[in-house]
């Protein structure tokens, strides 16, 4: 069983320097592009089901990637953003400014991170379990699109390669509908490929 793991592509937000979070930002033609550049680069892969995050950006980045291919899209919760709480909407510079130590222990010290209105990374890593526990009993033998978000998609990392919370941020980076390829045996799982950008960059 394969999972393939990718985020959603370039939002409005995401050009304007927004925290986006548990909100919705929509997909700009740059985003819509990136989709379809992935959903051609998988046109040949076998793909029997897509899981999505709720949240727009994400939803519509999956059925982009799927196009006319039979493949059935259904919405799972615990695959939504991290809540950041009173950070989403702003900018990140405002963020900075306003949130100095909060926004530092979220980068450099997640471990010690409290957040104001939002949700811990304990508590991310927690529902991302659930969800790929879900995900992998429901459809064993079968390979499997997720369409999410940056600190979803680390804390899948941390899951796998079992990372304390202080190393979250570890590489690799997170780009828009870059892709991930967890391949699961059994209780064994690792990664086969990390991060790769290669079908935006061609």
């Amino acid at each position: 069983m394969k999972i393939y793991i990718t985020r959603h592509g370039q939002t409005e937000w995401n050009v304007e320097g927004r925290m986006q979070g548990a909100k919705n930002s929509n997909l700009t033609q740059q985003g819509k592009k990136e989709a379809l550049n992935l959903g051609n680069s998988l046109k040949d892969t076998k793909i029997d089901y897509i899981y999505t995050s709720p949240l727009t950006r994400a939803y519509d980045t999956a059925l982009l990637i799927k196009s006319d291919r039979e493949i059935d899209v259904e919405i799972y919760e615990n695959l939504k953003e991290m809540n950041f709480g009173v950070w989403e909407g702003m900018h990140s510079d405002d963020v900075v400014r306003d949130y100095e130590k909060e926004h530092y222990k979220f980068w450099n010290e997640p471990h010690l991170y409290t957040p104001i209105g939002g949700e811990t990374f304990e508590s991310l890593i927690n529902r991302v379990k659930i969800a790929l526990s879900d995900i992998i009993n429901q459809n064993k033998g079968e390979n499997i699109l997720l369409v999410t978000h940056t600190v979803v998609i680390k804390a899948i990392y941390a899951i796998v390669k079992d990372y304390e919370i202080k190393d979250f941020w570890n590489p690799p980076y997170i780009k828009n509908t870059c892709v991930t390829i967890l391949e699961c045996n059994e209780d064994n799982y690792k990664f086969i490929l990390e991060a790769d950008t290669s079908h935006v960059e061609n």
